[in-house]
């Protein structure tokens, strides 16, 4: 699809695009709009950075268009993601593709006090994008009607199970009963615990999953640096935030190790700002902002920001910590490249997270080569993890089994 003007959006959502410098649909555009403005239900699969946020937004826009309300009252379009920060990423998105119409948009996070949101819920909404532990204290507190709710989307389906959210969601769809339309996104279709989860939600999907184009990938640029230690470790982070890094977000696995490796960087006279979970709203909506306003370069995280942060210019990012699983690897390292621009993603890679490093290769079916640096190169030979053959059952095992010597009598 070459133009948005393909899709039959209505000229305020036209203009909107052309001033945020939209050109042409993405591919996960491309597949989910015409379902959605259709009225299909919506199950998609589809990597961070590829677009998905306007994918789900444009066809709630439109729908609000076609069939404006006839009288002030509550949200008619919900979206829940699992975050605060994607959250109102989402909503700033919705706001500046509703520019030129006169739709109201709404969050309810944590993070925000009760009378804030008191008197948001006080007025006529028509998107509200929350998160889900939230939203369920208004609902249960009967300050948050459902009943009006057209459409319900949810973004990283699969993140709110992670977190835990499943029951909630649940609660939540059952509370939008009424509703006509429901869109799920996840980063993966597999897995027993999102087909449940789809399976209650969702009635008859468009199946649509989406990988990124193979010149897409190969913006980012990928590596790793073996490294003996601790000590090792930090010496080649300094390093590569010094001598090659601009712009970095570090990802750590834990806050522990977030506080440890914040502690370094200060004794190293290295500026940094950091973000984590259970952490007061205020102070991270200032940490990125000090990171996107350029005030430092570097951003440490745990994995809370892996999805959803939206820095532009971001050259490098650099995992600290491998991820716990290959997915998570994925959204991390598309925090680069973004809006058609290269990235660098490179991996710190300590002896037992080699099996880690090569299911990532495997699981982006492309390989990841190791690099090194002049003067920090490792001093051990890389690690070689052999697989576990399969123990043999049945009469295979007896066959494969040696006779016993007789002894002579």
């Amino acid at each position: 699809m070459r133009s948005f003007a393909e899709l039959e959006l209505d000229p305020e959502l036209l203009s909107a695009l052309d001033d945020m410098g939209y050109q042409r649909p993405t591919l996960i555009q491309s597949e989910v709009i015409p379902h959605g403005m259709d009225g299909r239900d919506i199950l998609a699969s589809a990597p961070t950075g590829t677009g998905k946020t306007a994918a789900f937004l444009l066809p709630m826009l439109q729908h609000l268009l076609d069939f404006p309300r006839q009288k002030p009252g509550p949200a008619r379009v919900l979206i829940l993601t699992p975050t605060r920060e994607l959250a109102i990423q989402v909503a700033d998105e919705a706001r500046a593709l509703a520019v030129n119409t006169e739709l109201k948009i709404f969050t309810i996070t944590g993070g925000i006090s009760y009378q804030d949101h008191a008197e948001q819920l006080g007025k006529t909404q028509d998107i509200v994008v929350a998160t889900p532990g939230r939203l369920m204290e208004y609902i249960e507190a009967e300050r948050f009607d459902c009943r009006a709710i057209e459409c319900l989307v949810l973004d990283e389906a699969d993140r709110m199970l992670d977190m835990g959210f499943a029951s909630a969601v649940n609660r939540l769809s059952d509370e939008c009963q009424r509703r006509s339309q429901t869109m799920l996104f996840s980063a993966t279709l597999e897995g027993r615990g999102v087909t449940g989860f789809t399976e209650s939600l969702l009635t008859d999907p468009e199946l649509i999953n989406v990988e990124p184009p193979r010149r897409e990938r190969k913006k980012i640029t990928q590596w790793y640096h073996r490294c003996d230690d601790l000590a090792h470790k930090r010496a080649l982070l300094k390093h590569i935030l010094t001598e090659q890094a601009e712009r970095a977000i570090v990802f750590v696995k834990t806050r522990e190790r977030l506080a440890d490796l914040r502690d370094y960087m200060q004794s190293q006279q290295l500026d940094c700002a950091w973000i984590q979970g259970e952490m007061q709203q205020a102070k991270r909506n200032n940490a990125i902002s000090r990171f996107s306003e350029g005030k430092v370069n570097v951003l440490l995280a745990t994995d809370v920001a892996a999805r959803g942060i939206d820095v532009p210019d971001i050259t490098h990012v650099i995992n600290y910590d491998l991820p716990r699983t290959a997915d998570v690897y994925l959204h991390r390292i598309g925090r680069t490249a973004r809006a058609g621009k290269k990235g660098s993603a490179l991996s710190l890679v300590e002896a037992h997270d080699q099996p880690m490093m090569e299911r990532i290769s495997r699981y982006m079916d492309e390989d990841v080569k190791e690099r090194t640096i002049d003067g920090l190169k490792p001093k051990h030979k890389k690690a070689e993890h052999k697989k576990k053959k399969k123990k043999q059952t049945g009469k295979k095992a007896v066959s494969a089994k040696k006779p016993k010597k007789r002894k002579k009598s």
